[in-house]
């Protein structure tokens, strides 16, 4: 199963522009629509750090292992490979890019979880740029990402949003963690997942607090022309954009809001606003920097080996509550505010 981050629906609405002045655009979206996408050894690195004042200690880290290889334009993977973990950047934003996105996602996951890659044991980060032409969307294809330039008309290349190129390497950390079946509610519990490590990554590059953070995902891929801020934001679903050719952010925020629907796999890019919105109220009632609690408590949920493939929800939610029960005890503040997170968006009932 692939994983883009521009959702069908999203495509589809473009696709059927009629207005002369869009047809680039439409085009752009009939044929990224159509495309089908196909389905090493441990490395280190020294760290210096300073110790009871002036002692200095180096200690070995994992580091990335990034190969990023160039499609030309065409709709071939791998492509040609064009710069490798010990290369010079080349000159081309969207190869040095993604070499850079990849970096400081795998080093937000060892720093945050002490996981190292993907699969938590070194895999290698590959990518793949300039995939297609006008190509409208990024993705993840079970091995390495894949990137398009955009239609310059509505998105512009995605390479330049750390928070996409996050969340599309947090599908493969879902799917190593015991993977989420990609349809309904699991598959919309996939998608949030996805933006919320996305997010946090960005964040902990930018060292940002909670209240400091933009809690946008995809931040950077519209062009100017589009009247919005990104794809999805989990403070506020539904409100990511706002523009007449692309309509309004259809995210819920609450389960009252729930969309039954048998597009895009049951809604899972739709109805993951539930599941972020609960993050977001979790990690705004504990404050400070998100990966530190909140982050924590969701990666341990993750990987906890309790979440079914099939997940629901509310089934997420106890597996939550679990891991915080586990990580800082029953009655913690951190209990209480994935509690209040849950029942904040509808999918918990309120304590007795």
């Amino acid at each position: 199963m692939t994983h883009a981050i521009v959702p069908p629906y999203l495509l589809a609405r473009i696709a059927a522009l009629q207005d002369p002045e869009l047809q680039h655009a439409a085009q752009a979206a009939r044929a990224t629509l159509a495309v089908p996408r196909d389905y090493g050894p441990a490395r280190s690195r020294l760290r210096l750090s300073i110790e009871d004042g002036d002692t200095l200690v180096a200690e070995a880290v994992p580091a990335p292992d990034r190969e990023i290889s160039d499609a030309q334009r065409r709709e071939v993977l791998p492509g040609v490979r064009v710069r490798g973990e010990d290369d010079a950047a080349t000159g081309d934003a969207a190869v040095d890019d993604a070499f850079d996105g990849l970096g400081v996602t795998f080093d937000f996951y060892w720093d945050a979880f002490q996981r190292n890659s993907v699969d938590g044991a070194g895999e290698p980060l590959l990518a793949t740029v300039h995939y297609g032409l006008d190509y409208d969307n990024a993705f993840w294809n079970g091995e390495r990402m894949v990137f398009g330039d955009g239609d310059g008309e509505i998105f512009q290349g995605f390479t330049g949003s750390l928070s996409v190129i996050a969340h599309e390497l947090s599908h493969g950390v879902v799917e190593a963690s015991g993977g989420l079946d990609y349809t309904g509610q699991s598959g919309s519990l996939n998608e949030s997942i996805a933006d919320v490590f996305g997010a946090l990554a960005e964040q902990h590059h930018l060292g940002q607090t909670v209240d400091e953070a933009s809690w946008l995902i995809g931040e950077g891929i519209f062009t100017d022309a589009v009247e919005g801020r990104a794809l999805r934001s989990l403070e506020a679903p539904g409100t990511a954009y706002d523009d007449d050719v692309l309509g309004r952010d259809p995210q819920p925020a609450h389960m009252n809001g729930f969309v039954v629907t048998s597009d895009d796999n049951g809604g899972v890019h739709i109805n993951s606003g539930i599941p972020n919105h609960a993050f977001y109220l979790t990690a705004k009632a504990l404050g400070g920097h998100a990966w530190e609690r909140a982050g924590l408590i969701w990666y341990r949920a993750l990987t906890s080996g309790t979440v079914p493939a099939d997940a629901d929800f509310a089934t997420f939610a106890n597996a939550t509550l679990a891991a915080a029960t586990a990580e800082y005890g029953e009655g913690s503040e951190e209990v209480d505010a994935v509690r209040a997170g849950w029942t904040g968006v509808g999918v918990l009932e309120d304590a007795p």
